[in-house]
């Protein structure tokens, strides 16, 4: 796609990327088949595409701003797009620039700042998120039905172990996940501990930088990347840890962006591709340990105590957009769960988004909403006594409206072998 930055434009760090990107689509339109917005509006300009084209009409000075903002604002960024091009466009990195670019630019209504404000300040600060979120908790009973929904019952961590082998990793705490369900990251230690493979959290690391990138706020993402780096390259360094776990397949894709996201970055560009190199999801790296072919991992899980025996019925795994499309990770996780014997049910328009996406079911509930019914159809459509997930968002948005419990599959495949509520 021929593409000329204009001149105010051409001295952002981003404009040489921008314009490569833009150049590297061929308007071929595979990408409007598996595009969520594209299949529920039908607009062309609610399709990758369509999003291409007005970013373009944006940095050569011929767009109207408000009409890309609004159109922007409605992409999910499920990349779903970017697995279905033929021409291996990086949609997500133009759109993430884009978006930068825009709230640069064009300054939002009041409100809209307002709301971003409080999103950007409370989802990412663990502690702040965890008063809040101790003082819903407390007010729930008192909160209209369509309140308390959306604010989950507190669940223990459960027993941690202590770090006693040879074999280390890291673990990214995160900011939501530790308040909402702090017993994933647990059962995902648990699981390693028995594997003879010792988990460790960093205290100075905290949020991955997702939500500021996502939000258009490139310089607060940067801040949280470079404190993380900064937590994290000791233990690199020292050579003492041999891989970086996501038990959320969101923040998992935004730490192996890292290297991308900080290649401009002096002092942070070398270390920042090294620790991106380390990031594995926590089901890509189980599936590695567990060893290969149905029958090696289903002898290793018994021997962590699961009982081959038992009949556990139907489950149901939703792959986040994150671990297929961002992460391309698709069939580890069903891989492990096949291993325990479970029934995996087939799930039609699989590679659809369930419209969680960080704070997308928040600033475009209506849309969210509908994509969330679409999904969780194919999903209940086979009588599963479980659905499961690998990303936190997921989980808890499915979980709103679903008929069945909804748990991310570490904390399920634990309770099969440890016990828990999860079972």
């Amino acid at each position: 796609m021929e593409t000329h930055i204009a001149d105010r434009f051409k001295t952002l760090a981003s404009a040489a990327d921008m314009e490569s990107v833009l150049r590297s689509c061929v308007h071929c339109g595979f990408c409007l088949a598996t595009c969520p917005t594209y299949q529920l509006l039908g607009d062309e300009r609610d399709s990758p595409r369509g999003r291409i084209y007005l970013i373009k009409s944006l940095v050569e000075g011929k767009a109207d701003g408000k009409e890309t903002r609004f159109h922007l604002d409605r992409c999910l960024t499920c990349r779903s797009c970017e697995t279905t091009c033929p021409s291996g466009v990086q949609y997500a990195q133009l759109l993430g620039d884009a978006r930068e670019l825009m709230e640069q630019a064009l300054p939002r209504p009041f409100p809209d700042k307002v709301v971003r404000f409080g999103l950007k300040r409370l989802l990412s600060h663990p502690r702040r998120f965890g008063w809040v979120m101790g003082l819903a908790r407390a007010m729930r009973p008192l909160l209209p039905a369509g309140l308390r929904d959306k604010i989950p019952a507190s669940v223990a961590a459960g027993v941690l172990p202590a770090p006693r082998h040879a074999r280390r990793v890291l673990f990214l705490a995160g900011c939501v996940q530790p308040v909402l369900r702090p017993s994933i990251q647990a059962a995902a230690m648990r699981l390693l501990d028995g594997l003879g493979i010792s988990g460790v959290v960093a205290p100075a690391a905290g949020c991955c930088g997702a939500l500021n990138h996502h939000l258009g706020d490139g310089a607060a993402a940067l801040v949280q990347m470079k404190a993380n780096i900064d937590a994290w390259w000791p233990y690199v360094e020292a050579g003492s840890v041999e891989a970086i776990i996501a038990t959320a397949s969101a923040c998992g894709v935004e730490l192996r962006d890292y290297g991308h996201a900080l290649r401009h970055e002096e002092g942070y560009a070398e270390r920042a591709r090294r620790l991106s190199e380390l990031v594995r999801d926590v089901g890509e790296f189980l599936c590695d340990e567990l060893g290969h072919g149905i029958d090696e991992r289903r002898l290793a899980l018994q021997s962590l105590g699961l009982d081959l025996t038992r009949e556990r019925g139907k489950v149901a795994f939703h792959a986040p957009c994150t671990l297929q499309h961002g992460l391309r990770r698709q069939g580890r996780v069903e891989d492990i769960l096949r291993a325990t014997g479970v029934e995996l049910v087939p799930v039609d328009e699989a590679h659809l988004c369930c419209g969680s996406a960080g704070t997308y079911s928040l600033l475009q509930p209506d849309l969210s909403t509908q994509l969330r019914a679409r999904k969780l159809s194919h999903l209940q459509s086979s009588g599963p006594a479980y659905i499961l997930s690998a990303n936190i968002g997921c989980q808890m948005h499915l979980a709103e409206a679903a008929e069945v419990p909804v748990r991310h599959w570490v904390e399920w495949l634990d309770a099969q072998i440890h016990g828990g509520t999860s079972c």
